[in-house]
């Protein structure tokens, strides 16, 4: 929780995709496994291997293109805010990014069909679902949080 305007707190919920490298992190995991490949496979080619050079080519390119795929989505996530009389919910998706605003006193926290489904936050004929990045077991607990924290418990 931290502090608003002044007069009343604001509460921010942050769900995180779980990635255990940053994009960063990623690249530099890249450019050493291409050094060791493309070293593994000049060595063949001087000793005379000369289809092991286009086959460490491919494999990289293929690794490459998989790595760029989870790297666009590593920084997804949802932020919930709690903004005095105004709920917000932003949302990142690869490149996108969404951001809905609800009228506290007219928003409603509901799972969308079960009790580990995601979470549909609606209003003024607005709805957006929430929970992708959290484990389901948890999240009918984060529905309650918000509900409570919307009634000002």
């Amino acid at each position: 929780m931290h502090q608003g305007d002044g007069q009343s707190p604001d509460l921010q919920w942050s769900l995180r995709r779980n990635c255990s490298l940053s994009p960063a992190q990623l690249l530099r995991f890249y450019i050493g496994l291409c050094l060791l490949s493309l070293s593994i496979a000049t060595a063949f080619w001087f000793s005379g291997a000369r289809l092991v050079m286009p086959f460490a080519w491919l494999e990289l390119i293929a690794v490459g293109v998989a790595l760029l795929i989870y790297a666009r989505h590593a920084c997804d996530g949802e932020k919930i805010t709690l903004q005095g009389p105004v709920l917000v919910v932003e949302r990142d998706h690869g490149r996108r990014s969404e951001r809905t605003e609800f009228d506290r006193q007219w928003v409603r926290i509901e799972p969308c069909s079960g009790d580990g489904s995601l979470i549909e936050v609606s209003g003024q004929g607005r709805s957006v679902l929430v929970g992708r990045h959290l484990r389901p077991e948890l999240r009918p607990a984060l529905a309650r949080e918000i509900r409570l924290a919307l009634r000002g418990a």
